[in-house]
């Protein structure tokens, strides 16, 4: 029966001694201020942000001024997030063979702001960004770096990312840009996350400001023929191949003869410039010179 008593007396202490480690470790968790993260899904915010104020998503018809929008999220945050401090801001994008553009390197620049980046295909596509966030959203979550995530995106291939971080704890707000008409925010990423905000209008016009493309006249000096107009292709596609290499190339290949709509606008453009002259609405002119984007490329594979 004494050596009972001892037992009891022993665990009894162990667990008062368990329950005070609790209280402290009480105490200073809630001296630990709370801490958020703001995650930014580049390829949905510049088409969402160009559609609501240019009226297009095409990144070339418009500029935007990501350091103003980067400090305006900041302080954003800052209000709806009142008793918590910043980590950071996490800017995802695509990148040919993820080699930062000017720009983004001058994103990556900004103090506070992390930039990782997915690849793009052929098609201008982003690849891999939707598992760049996964994987940093549950990170931090796992280690408890943060406490509040605001991300803003619109996939639903997000959804994945957001049960990841909630299964640690974290709570999840998902920020998007005002819609132009319908919704342009999956329902399934919608019905996951902890709260929704919209940032509208007024809150985006700012860094947004659309660009004047040069215009050339069909009219304005002699018309190329379809040799020339052929060759300027192939000087094109010899361009198009540098910069973004064979895995590019193989994508692409299987649409053939078909260009994918942004390669093909930015072919117009390109030998427009070159050639200054309008090819719109010249047909022949447009076949010559996609021939002989094609016949360049197809001679490399």
């Amino acid at each position: 029966m004494e050596a009972m008593n001892d037992d009891l007396a022993a665990l009894s202490d162990r667990i008062d001694r368990t329950n005070g480690l609790l209280e402290r470790m009480l105490v200073e968790v809630a001296k630990t201020p709370s801490t958020h993260a703001i995650f930014v899904d580049a390829g949905y915010l510049y088409a969402a942000a160009g559609r609501l104020v240019a009226g297009t998503e095409d990144r070339r018809a418009f500029d935007l001024d990501a350091e103003g929008l980067i400090d305006a999220l900041i302080d954003r945050a800052r209000t709806v997030f009142a008793d918590s401090r910043l980590l950071r801001v996490y800017w995802y994008d695509g990148a040919r063979r993820r080699i930062h553009t000017a720009e983004q390197q001058s994103i990556a620049e900004l103090p506070d702001v992390k930039v990782r980046l997915g690849n793009l295909n052929a098609n201008n596509q982003q690849k891999g960004v939707d598992s760049l966030i996964r994987s940093d959203l549950e990170s931090l979550a796992r280690h408890r770096a943060i406490s509040d995530a605001a991300l803003l995106g619109g996939d639903e291939d997000l959804v994945s990312a957001v049960e990841a971080a909630q299964g640690y704890g974290a709570r999840v707000h998902l920020w998007g840009i005002e819609a132009a008409e319908g919704r342009n925010q999956a329902e399934p990423l919608l019905w996951e996350v902890d709260s929704q905000r919209t940032l509208g209008l007024d809150f985006v016009k700012p860094y947004v400001s659309r660009r004047t493309a040069p215009t050339y006249e069909a009219t304005a000096g002699v018309r190329p023929t379809r040799e020339d107009v052929r060759f300027v292709g192939a000087q094109i596609a010899a361009k198009w191949l540098a910069a973004r290499g064979r895995e590019a190339l193989v994508e692409l290949l299987p649409g053939h003869p078909y260009l994918p709509g942004s390669v093909d606008q930015d072919l117009l453009v390109e030998a427009e410039g070159v050639l200054q002259y309008s090819l719109r609405g010249q047909a022949d002119l447009r076949r010559a010179l996609r021939d002989g984007f094609w016949e360049h490329l197809q001679t490399q594979y």
